[in-house]
């Protein structure tokens, strides 16, 4: 047995377990937890890909506008680049994301449904999610970025909190509209729970119940031409979140590459602060309330 299958099957049997941590560590991963309503949320995020094949190592920043139409529906703006020694540095493109929670209350398991619309070009590196088949290429960025690429993305996505735990699955399909490549699959597990439970008492930014860390399992499951673990690209990545203030989140990811066709590793990087109440401002300043 290969060993992204052995991975993927042990993580499965070991995320069946039952099992809320606040501020989520992952970068690929989601789980059920909602941006608060009318709350807006500014996320910079960096991705460092150092890649096998001798092939060259990229940039790949991203800003992210999140904002909390209701309690049961949130919405995301990215906007994406890419850079790489000797070659050029580029924006790839946009993103737009809505997430729906159909469940009012928190259950046992909690279903939210994920869609996505990507206006980017083949120059594109921040592997938001990792899908379909990979291919180690050596084309550069100022070539790609002229082919353009019309993607609708949807998630399944499934989450468990219990004891302090959080669990989440997420099944990922993907498919381009300007090229005729099939439908394409991934997938994404991860668990975290904060570093303490229960709150030290103290004004400490660096106490234990400030910091949440966990591990993420995502990779391709193939494309409707050809499903399954051939050819596909897999990584594992321990991850930290740390509540830096009341209203900003620190994180960080290394993931490691567990097949011969993805990166060596992926640095990640996340910056997050959150504005409280920005939807009842904005509301107020057109009404011209003071």
């Amino acid at each position: 047995m290969n060993r992204p299958l052995t991975a993927f099957l042990c993580f499965s049997m070991f995320l069946a377990i039952p099992a809320a941590a606040q501020y989520s560590p992952y970068f690929v991963t989601y789980d059920h937890h909602m941006e608060e309503p009318g709350n807006l949320e500014i996320t910079t995020q960096s991705t460092v890909g150092i890649q096998k094949h001798d092939l060259p190592t990229y940039w790949a920043p991203l800003v992210e506008l999140e904002y909390g139409a209701t309690g049961w529906w949130s919405t995301s703006l990215y906007l994406e680049g890419a850079s790489a020694p000797h070659d050029a540095t580029v924006f790839t493109g946009y993103r737009l994301e809505n997430r729906f929670k159909p469940l009012k209350r928190d259950h046992w398991i909690n279903p939210v449904l994920y869609f996505e619309f990507e206006n980017i070009n083949e120059a594109s590196r921040i592997q938001k999610e990792v899908v379909g088949h990979a291919e180690p290429s050596n084309e550069t960025l100022s070539s790609l970025r002229g082919e353009k690429a019309r993607e609708l993305e949807g998630k399944l996505i499934l989450s468990s909190n219990a004891k302090g735990w959080n669990f989440a699955e997420n099944f990922i399909v993907e498919k381009n509209l300007t090229e005729d490549e099939g439908v394409e699959f991934g997938y994404s597990l991860g668990v975290y729970r904060p570093l303490a439970t229960l709150a030290s008492g103290t004004d400490c930014r660096l106490c234990r119940e400030n910091f949440t860390a966990g591990v993420e399992l995502y990779g391709g499951l193939g494309s409707t031409e050809q499903f399954g673990f051939s050819d596909t690209a897999h990584y594992i990545a321990p991850a930290i979140a740390w509540r830096a203030s009341e209203n900003s989140t620190i994180r960080f990811s290394p993931g490691f590459g567990l097949t011969t066709n993805g990166a060596r590793t992926l640095l990640r990087f996340s910056y997050t602060y959150e504005i409280s109440g920005f939807g009842s401002a904005v509301r107020n300043m057109f009404r011209g309330d003071k």
